[in-house]
């Protein structure tokens, strides 16, 4: 075991102490000794139960107090009200690591609640690494270790799993077993009083004997320091991870399941992201994933050469391809030339490679020896229909011929069902990934693609912005003292000029003859708006005017917005309004926003303003701080790029100025974290550059 040597007494214990064992088969005491003698476990096991004889020829130790040693784990499976006494028991035994199967703690109230945080907190003061409650237990394969109460044991493996819900990972091991599909670790996090999915994921990343990290997660505890640790694992080898409760529905079951609170899927969609994990939607997809980055090397390009016996299941991975941004390779004239010497008339050399249905395995042969040289292949899959001709098993074969020799991905799909059988069972023995349909096998193809774009990645280059943070503080705690949720629009103005964020010139008024006086000096045409405690968006209430180049116009527009404002809002209170210089007449409106998320601290996102962009959902986010590449990846990203780089003729806006202000926003929110949300709407944005002419900002 070459894990992480803080968990090895948790992972690689020398000796077990199973408190409640039992020799009823249908306990679970008894399950964890069966499965402890099943998987060939050679430390020391003391099962625990003051009725003392015999376990499946183990003698049974009456009371913690008599163990003979020192146990690196004990394994607790008791009725709730005794775990905690019995904890105290173990702290005082020295035993160093503790796994409790046991349920009934947060996730059933506040009973349950209190009793385990006193768990953790004993744990933390005796320094014991604490597995649970509410856990299916965990096996390290390396070492014959299964102390869980599952009813199978997996194969030994190079996947590392590890899980916050006991019943899925009772399911997967059944799965496992039924597949042969083998694990190095599997972990049940349970409540993850103790031990969190950070502490696992920096313990599997360090193990050399796991290739592949896997995981079902449906809350984090500490976000920062998940991404932290997260960051680091990824550098080294892939993890793939499925995100629960990002519905409402699922929000509500992930707290009713293990008491967790669930953050926003956003959230968690961009913590992945920035972290290198590697998220998907469902169990098939999270295992056909682990097992094509366990047996096959890295694409390093996206070049894609398919080989087929029909032509129908080649156009199907022609377009999956398109659809994930993979590219059908143009083999070089080498290779062409082979294809066109060995294959029959009527085959394609062109990509997809469609060799025709009469295909022989000898064919297969031929033209995959040719496509592994390739100087332009970075990947080939290889499709096949169970036609009348098809020499199934013998194709297979020449297919795991090839991959010995062959440094590049290879990939299989093998189409039908009974005839294929065992021919694809031949592919999955030899370490070839084999699928029911071209569009699983693509999107493996992508994922592992990039990966290797990720650790290949530019070095990130981190922004620190100048700010006035001490006038910054000043504006809060001024706020804070009276009470204000929502700080005045004047106060969030010089909060952005704290910042250095680009504001027009504007001034305060109270009345329409002062708004002329100050549309004088700051030179016509101006915008009028309404300054309000309590109305958040000035737009519901019609509380702006815009483009007005006289005085006038000026005092007919104050009438107007204000009389609007309070037949709309009576029980709001008007302030006064805003006098502003108008911005570029040609200039685009964007949106900057961010919220704290309650997993992961600031959630930044970036779209164009109006409902458009929120009804349709083009939005992009990244959580703070970002990096200069995170803010320009998130101006990048959303669906309508193409009107702020020019299209139709239009003149293209200046991305860079967005970008500074993205990271600008993103100081302020790593700075003070009690600013609960923050809007910039609109930011009016052209080719010279960028104007935030609105800020909301929220304190908690």
């Amino acid at each position: 075991m070459q894990s992480n040597a803080k968990l090895q007494p948790l992972l690689s214990p020398d000796s077990i102490a199973i408190i409640g064992a039992s020799r009823n088969p249908g306990k679970l005491g008894h399950v964890l000794v069966a499965n402890l003698i099943r998987a060939g476990y050679k430390g020391k096991l003391y099962p625990v139960n003051p009725a003392g004889g015999e376990i499946l020829g183990l003698p049974v130790i009456s009371s913690i107090e008599q163990l003979p040693s020192e146990p690196d784990l004990a394994i607790i499976a008791l009725p709730r009200e005794q775990v905690l006494g019995t904890m105290h028991q173990l702290a005082a035994a020295r035993v160093r690591a503790i796994s409790i199967i046991s349920a009934g703690f947060r996730e059933t109230g506040r009973d349950g609640f209190e009793l385990e945080m006193a768990m953790a907190e004993l744990a933390r003061r005796k320094n014991i690494l604490l597995l649970g409650p509410n856990s299916l237990g965990l096996i390290n394969t390396d070492c014959g270790l299964d102390a869980t109460i599952a009813q199978a044991s997996p194969a030994k493996g190079s996947i590392a799993f590890f899980s916050q819900s006991g019943a899925l990972c009772s399911a997967i091991l059944d799965w496992a077993d039924g597949e042969s599909f083998g694990f190095s670790k599997f972990l049940s996090l349970g409540n993850k009083a103790g031990l969190s999915e950070a502490d696992v994921l920096e313990a599997l990343g360090d193990d050399t004997n796991t290739k592949v990290i896997i995981g079902y997660l449906e809350s984090v505890d500490d976000g920062e320091k998940f991404l932290r640790k997260a960051r680091m694992v990824t550098e080294k080898k892939p993890v793939i991870m499925i995100k629960a409760g990002t519905t409402q529905a699922g929000a509500r079951a992930t707290s009713s399941h293990t008491g967790s609170m669930a953050g926003a899927v956003e959230a968690s969609t961009a913590a992945f992201q920035q972290a290198g994990i590697i998220q998907v939607n469902d169990l098939e997809s999270l295992f056909d994933l682990a097992r094509a980055f366990s047996e096959q090397p890295l694409p390093q390009g996206p070049n894609l050469t398919v080989v087929t016996n029909s032509g129908g299941p080649g156009i199907l991975a022609a377009d999956a391809c398109e659809s994930v941004g993979l590219h059908l390779a143009r083999p070089a004239q080498k290779t062409l030339d082979i294809l066109t010497e060995a294959l029959p008339p009527f085959a394609s050399i062109y990509n997809p490679i469609d060799i025709i249905g009469d295909a022989s395995a000898e064919r297969y042969r031929t033209t995959l020896n040719a496509v592994a040289d390739d100087e332009y292949t970075d990947a080939i899959l290889v499709l096949l229909t169970p036609t009348a001709s098809a020499e199934i098993e013998e194709t297979a074969q020449a297919l795991i011929d090839m991959a010995k020799k062959c440094a590049k991905p290879i990939f299989a799909c093998f189409m039908g069902e009974q005839r294929i059988g065992t021919g694809r069972d031949m592919l999955l023995a030899a370490g070839i990934p084999c699928y029911n349909y071209p569009e699983p096998a693509v999107r493996a193809i992508e994922a592992m693609h990039a990966h290797y774009r990720w650790q290949n990645r530019p070095y990130p280059v981190e922004v620190c912005f100048r700010r006035d943070k001490g006038k910054a503080e000043r504006i809060i705690t001024k706020a804070r003292a009276v009470g204000l949720k929502e700080l005045p629009f004047h106060d969030a103005m010089e909060m952005a000029m704290a910042y250095e964020l680009p504001v027009p010139e504007n001034r305060f008024v109270r009345t329409s003859d002062q708004a002329v006086r100050a549309a004088k000096k700051l030179g016509y045409p101006v915008a009028l708006k309404i300054v309000s405690p309590h109305i958040a968006n000035r737009g519901d209430v019609g509380g702006v005017a815009l483009d007005i180049h006289a005085p006038h116009e000026l005092r007919q527009a104050w009438f107007s917005i204000t009389t609007r404002a309070q037949r709309k809002r009576p029980d709001a209170y008007l302030t006064g309004c805003l006098v502003q210089t108008m911005g570029p007449t040609k200039a685009r409106e964007v949106v900057v926003r961010f919220t704290q998320d309650p997993q992961f601290g600031p959630l930044i996102s970036f779209s164009l303003a109006g409902p458009a962009a929120e009804m349709l959902g083009d939005i992009s986010y990244r959580l703070a701080p970002l990096t200069l590449q995170d803010a320009q990846e998130i101006v990048r990203e959303i669906q309508s790029i193409p009107l702020l780089r020019g299209a139709r003729g239009a003149e293209p806006v200046s991305l860079t100025a967005i970008e500074d202000i993205l990271l600008s926003m993103s100081q302020m929110a790593t700075d003070f974290p009690e600013i609960q949300e923050a809007e910039l709407n609109p930011i009016l944005v052209d080719a010279e550059g960028a104007l935030v002419t609105d800020l909301r900002l929220t304190i908690g």
